[in-house]
């Protein structure tokens, strides 16, 4: 009687390992290109709400860096990390108003931690006229989606 024997050879071991590890040279870039965009995104939103809150005291104000009493503009703490109300170590931007004039003003988020790898878009800058700007490499339209 002849057994037969049952199982992997190693030829069948480093076929599947290479394979895994195609796939994995494949899946990681894009997957941590989608991380990249998701935190963009939260930066947006933070910019976009930031820009709003400047255009509801310019209304109120007529200006935007003081208000009637001569108090100057500051944004406010939940706006200065992206995303907003992160902990400590887990925000991917700091948010920044620049250039601010009674008419004009700029605001800015500047990538760190984890997300300043992301230099393809680099810093995201939104103006008082809705001009969306980034610092990095990559076509406005492809950072600001």
């Amino acid at each position: 009687m002849k057994s037969k024997m049952s199982g992997f050879t190693l030829i069948e071991m480093v076929i599947v390992a290479a394979i895994i590890a195609i796939l994995a040279a494949i899946a990681y870039p894009s997957y941590q290109d989608s991380v990249y965009r998701s935190r963009r995104a939260d930066a947006q939103a933070v910019l976009v709400e930031a820009a709003q809150l400047m255009e509801r005291f310019y209304t109120e104000n007529f200006r935007y860096d003081q208000d009637r009493n001569g108090v100057a503009f500051v944004l406010p703490v939940d706006l200065r990390i992206a995303p907003r109300g992160s902990l400590a170590g887990s925000q991917y931007y700091n948010i920044t108003l620049t250039n601010l004039t009674q008419t004009a003003f700029t605001l800015n988020a500047a990538p760190t931690g984890a997300q300043s790898s992301d230099t393809g878009c680099g810093t995201l800058s939104l103006t008082n006229a809705g001009v969306k700007t980034v610092s990095g490499s990559k076509p406005v339209a492809e950072c600001w989606r």
